[in-house]
Parts: C-alpha cells; structure tokens; sequence
C-alpha cells in the first residue's frame, strides 16, 4: 500500500498515515490509530481496492443532516465489477446482492442492529471516539461494530450508492477471507454474549435473536451444514423408512427434516434470485441451482475457522487482491481500475 501511494501525487488535502509496529497486526488496530488524527464530524472506512459511486460521500452527508440524532452510521451497498469473471464470483455476488440488497435494508428499517460489510462504513466521528473505536483483537471487527452500535444505542441506515469491489476469482484465495469472516462471527457472538440478560435489554428480545442468526447462526449453520445434509440424504435412501406402526414423533421429525431440507435451499434460492433481479441481473438460473456447492465450501471454511479460532484466534488472514483478469477494464463508475 505504501508503495502504492508512492506512486501517485496526491493532492494537498490528503494524508498518509503510517501505523506504528505493534501486536495485533490488524485492520481495527490500523483504524484505531488513525482515528485520532481524524478531524471532520464525519469518518468513512473504504479498502484500497473499492470504486465507490461517485455520489456516495454526497449522499451519506444528506442522509446524515436529515436523519435521527441516534443515527451513528450508513452502510453502502457492495457489489463487484467482475460479478461474471467464473462460478466462484458469481456465487460472491449472489450471496452480497442478497446480504445487501434484502437482508441489511430490512433490518435497518425496522431499527435493528446489522453487521456492518467492513468497507464504505460512513460514521459519526464523535460517535467512534465516544464508543472508543474498534476492537482490535475482533478479526470481523465491522459486525462487531454493529452490534456496539445498537448496544449503545444508536442507529444505522444504509445508502444506496454502489461500492463496487473484486470478489475473489481463486478459491485458496476466497477460503482464507471466508475463514477469517466465520472466526470472527465467533469472537464477535463470545463477546457480546457475556451477559445474555444485559445485551437482550440492550437490544431487545428481536435484536437478541438477530445477533444470534447474523453470528453463531452463520458460524454453526456452515459447520454441520454437510452433516446434516448427508443425515438428511441417507434419512430417504440409505436407512430404513418407518414402518406404518412407527411413533408418530419419528414420522413427524422426518417430515420436518425434510422440510427444512427443502425450504432452507428454496427460500435462498428465492431470495438471491429476487436481489440479482433487483440489480438487473437474470438469467442466473445455472448459479441459483448451483448454490449448494457453494455452502459446502463454506463449511470447509467453516471448520478451518473452527481450528484457527482455537489455536491463532487473532491471526488475521489476508485477501490477495487485483487477480482478476477484468481489473484494468473501465470500472462502473467510469474510471480505469
């Protein structure tokens, strides 16, 4: 990075800032230190690699004079310039197109509290300073930030301004960031669930359960997902059906294994698709039906997320960017990447 900006002559208004040596070699940690040099009322995380819409700053500080008081911070959308580049990138984008498009827009517009996407994060600086900034040690530290938020009580909107980034072409390269993402699920659900009776009256009974789905939920659901596929499979194939006479509980928890079997890969489906739509993409028919595969290599991740979390809990795995072949094409918003 800094040899990138070396590069380049940066007009007056900007700052580098270099991080000092120091344990743990993380992003929060990087964001912590930086903090303090910040000098406006209003503070934005990208990574280096974004293309953000040209209007996002513009239209975050608009958001920001006509919102709430509690309102702290506005997530941006994210999306990916090479959505199309292979199969692992068009499950990358169907899987954010989802998270950012439904999933984040729906809990913020009942008010509830949202893991953040860890880039185009627009903040309140006095809010950052007053909460004390980031968890250094948390290697997901924008859920984490999230849930802080709403456990202070403030509020977080999102925008919808486009940041477009590079989804990961190479699955070595895509397992490392994942496995960092679901370790950090982890820490972040440790932390905040310390004190289950004060974070419930923090968050209420609704942001208790959605701190559950968007942290252990995730983490636990990718870990046993193939297990309980092949229990599910061999429940009809391999094992012995019951028998007319069988106990109805055993007939009933069969039903409902399937069930869920059936509805939990449909109602995805159903979900991604709608979102692509919403971003003009269709058509996708061939990733849609593919989507299984897709888990199955997060919960690979999963359980070496599982082995990291226990013996290098804080060791941050990092993401090798600019190995898309489309990255010196003309980007979205009609600069050269």
């Amino acid at each position: 990075m800094r040899r990138a900006l070396s590069s380049y002559k940066l007009p007056a208004h900007f700052e580098t800032i270099i991080v000092p040596p120091g344990v743990p070699q993380t992003k929060p940690r990087a964001l912590n230190y930086a903090l303090q040099f910040a000098r406006g009322s209003l503070l934005t995380i990208y990574n280096a690699e974004d293309i953000p819409e040209p209007n996002q700053l513009r239209a975050s500080a608009r958001k920001f004079s006509s919102g709430q008081g509690n309102l702290a911070c506005l997530q941006a959308k994210l999306a990916f310039f090479n959505a199309n580049e292979n199969w692992l990138t068009q499950q990358f984008t169907a899987e954010y197109a989802t998270l950012f498009g439904l999933i984040l827009p729906a809990l913020a517009s009942h008010g509830l509290p949202l893991p953040l996407g860890g880039t185009s994060n627009h903040f309140r600086t006095d809010v950052l300073l007053k909460i004390g900034g980031w968890d250094p040690y948390n290697v997901t530290e924008d859920a984490d930030m999230g849930l802080r938020l709403a456990r202070a009580g403030y509020r977080t909107g999102v925008i919808e301004s486009l940041t477009y980034e590079e989804a990961s072409t190479q699955y070595p390269n895509w397992f490392r960031q994942r496995a960092r993402w679901l370790k950090g699920f982890m820490q972040t659900w440790l932390v905040h669930m310390r004190d289950p009776v004060m974070i419930t009256r923090e968050l209420g009974l609704i942001g208790f359960w959605v701190l559950q789905s968007c942290t252990a939920g995730i983490f636990v659901s990718a870990l046993f997902h193939p297990l309980l596929l092949l229990l599910t499979i061999a429940q009809f194939t391999i094992l012995p059906h019951p028998s007319p006479d069988a106990s109805p509980l055993l007939i009933a928890l069969g039903g409902l294994n399937l069930a869920v079997f059936v509805l939990g890969y449909g109602v995805a489906m159903i979900a991604a698709n709608e979102a692509l739509r919403r971003q003009g993409m269709t058509g996708w028919w061939y990733t849609l039906a593919t989507m299984p595969f897709y888990w199955l290599l997060m919960s690979a991740a999963a359980w070496f997320a599982l082995w990291q979390f226990i013996f290098s809990p804080h060791t941050w795995n990092k993401t090798e960017h600019g190995l898309s072949k489309l990255q010196k094409r003309r980007s979205p918003n009609g600069g050269l990447y």
